[in-house]
């Protein structure tokens, strides 16, 4: 069952990424999250827009992403940032700690090892020249009242 599914889009610039985040963060708060859910959930999101700005549009500043937030069952929160961008050759590569396609240092390669670290699951759907959906599932210790 879902209620309340929200959909928005906005640029693909480094200071939405907080937009993103505290977007998540008032959605999720219905089901009166703990801190510590409500930081994970954050920080997932927050890495999964992150990499669509930096590696789907290459830092351009150009193109837009896309966010689904819904609850598909009374204590599950999905997630989706679409973008499309350049687009993932190889998503089992990319998914790889410390893999990386920056070319400058700053790069960790630790983007889907945090979004795996908190989410209960994490989907990655892309292809090359077209963009990237990325689906973060969090299953909360609180019960939405669908």
């Amino acid at each position: 069952m879902e209620k309340n599914v929200v959909n928005i889009e906005f640029e693909a610039r480094p200071e939405n990424q907080s937009f993103a985040r505290s977007v998540a963060a008032a959605y999720i708060s219905v089901a009166d999250p703990t801190v510590e859910e409500l930081t994970e959930v954050k920080t997932a999101v927050s890495e999964a827009v992150s990499n669509a700005i930096i590696h789907g549009y290459q830092r351009k500043g150009e193109g837009r992403i896309a966010m689904e937030l819904k609850f598909t069952d009374r204590d599950r929160v999905y997630i989706r940032v679409t973008d499309w961008g350049c687009g993932i050759s190889d998503v089992e590569k990319a998914r790889q700690p410390m893999y990386s396609t920056g070319e400058d240092m700053e790069m960790s390669g630790m983007g889907f090892t945090v979004m795996e670290s908190f989410s209960d699951k994490v989907l990655v759907e892309s292809e090359p020249g077209v963009g990237t959906s990325v689906t973060l599932i969090k299953c909360l210790d609180t019960y939405y009242d669908l």
